[in-house]
């Protein structure tokens, strides 16, 4: 049996929605063969092994594969580790060194969007448009859907469809707003799923920020 943290990634401000993840602090006690069947058997949009807490080295799985970096697992395991005592200053995942920052109840990541998975960024009209939709849209495997809620204020409505992952709808996603963001170039409050909330910040050179709150729902153990 390994502990299970199970945690709500990018809450509303009330703690509401998030996205859920899984997170083994002690993940090296996973042996490798076993990761992904447990990622697929848990269900979640991904499920974190954290490798070394304190140099925050950690391994990302979806329910059909590995990931070199993601958005919500790393703000997920970074307020975690924090947490439990081990506040890094940056995660190293397979794609890099992610920076982690905190602003008050937000916790940060840093990356490049080249790292996140292929989103096909499809803009909208309005938000109705994102609202109304029910799957990906046609011919769109991999679907970021967004659109200006009020581009003045840079506030964006956002649906995310990722049935190549096996993920028929991601409620929060952060690797989609990094790419959005730094995409447009400018600071993004994101309204995601059913009432998720995301904060994404351009940083140049093809990097962006993304944060949002997190709650921790339960600790269980998992059979590895």
């Amino acid at each position: 049996m390994a502990a299970l943290h199970v945690l709500r990634v990018f809450t509303g401000e009330d703690g509401g929605h998030g996205n859920p993840l899984g997170v083994f602090l002690d993940g090296g006690a996973v042996p490798e063969g076993r990761r992904q069947p447990v990622a697929t058997e848990l269900g979640f949009s991904e499920t974190v092994f954290v490798e070394d807490a304190a140099a925050g080295v950690c391994r990302i799985f979806t329910p059909a594969s590995e990931l070199p970096f993601a958005g919500h697992p790393t703000v997920g395991t970074a307020w975690l580790l924090d947490r439990e005592g081990h506040g890094v200053d940056r995660l190293r995942v397979p794609a890099g060194e992610v920076a982690v920052r905190r602003e008050g109840e937000v916790t940060f990541v840093a990356a490049r969007a080249e790292w996140c998975p292929p989103w096909d960024l499809v803009e909208l009209a309005a938000p109705a448009e994102v609202d109304a939709l029910t799957e990906a849209p046609a011919g769109r495997g991999m679907a970021y859907c967004w659109a200006w809620a009020d581009e003045g204020a840079g506030l964006v409505r956002t649906r995310c469809f990722a049935p190549e992952q096996d993920i028929a709808e991601d409620e929060a996603t952060g690797s989609g707003a990094i790419a959005l963001c730094a995409a447009l170039g400018r600071p993004l409050r994101i309204d995601q799923g059913r009432g998720s909330l995301l904060h994404a910040v351009p940083l140049g050179d093809g990097r962006a920020e993304v944060g949002g709150r997190v709650v921790l729902d339960e600790v269980r153990d998992h059979p590895i």
